[in-house]
């Protein structure tokens, strides 16, 4: 699924990358920028701005009902059957680039020395060039993710 999310929405859009969503994301994101990026780049719609889903002719989209961002991702999730994503992890959730997996050597003078020692595997984001690893907080995600219902592959 490929989503555009408006501009009230970024704790949602960063979730959503979290599970391997492709979601553009900005404060530049509202009202006719947010339909003609949806429209140029095939993209579903989710909103918060009721004025915009009154709108005639408006592409495929999602008005999400709630302020919290739990239940806006279990609204999302449950709407796009996205509960057993295939993918966790693998866009920056930044930038929304897909991450790459990373030469260990690439990253040592990137990581800290302790990060470095304990983690085998490193992912790169190509555009922002920030280093992801698995760590505490990536647990910490996980658990939130199957609180929420949502299925996370191992």
């Amino acid at each position: 699924m490929r989503f555009a999310a408006d501009r009230m929405l970024g704790r949602l859009a960063r979730w959503l990358r979290v599970i391997g969503q492709d979601v553009v994301y900005g404060s530049h994101l509202s009202g006719t920028a947010l339909v003609q990026t949806a429209r140029r780049e095939g993209r579903i719609i989710l909103t918060r701005d009721t004025r915009l889903v009154r709108r005639h002719g408006l592409p495929p989209h999602l008005f999400v009902t709630s302020d919290h961002f739990r239940e806006q991702l279990r609204q999302v999730v449950s709407a796009f059957d996205l509960s057993s994503p295939a993918a966790i992890m693998t866009r920056c959730i930044d930038c929304n680039e897909e991450l790459r997996e990373a030469d260990r050597s690439l990253v040592r003078h990137r990581v800290p020395p302790y990060v470095w020692a304990t983690q085998g595997r490193f992912m790169t984001c190509c555009r922002c060039r920030r280093v992801f690893w698995g760590a505490t907080h990536t647990e910490h995600m996980r658990a939130e993710l199957t609180r929420l219902g949502i299925t996370v592959p191992c």
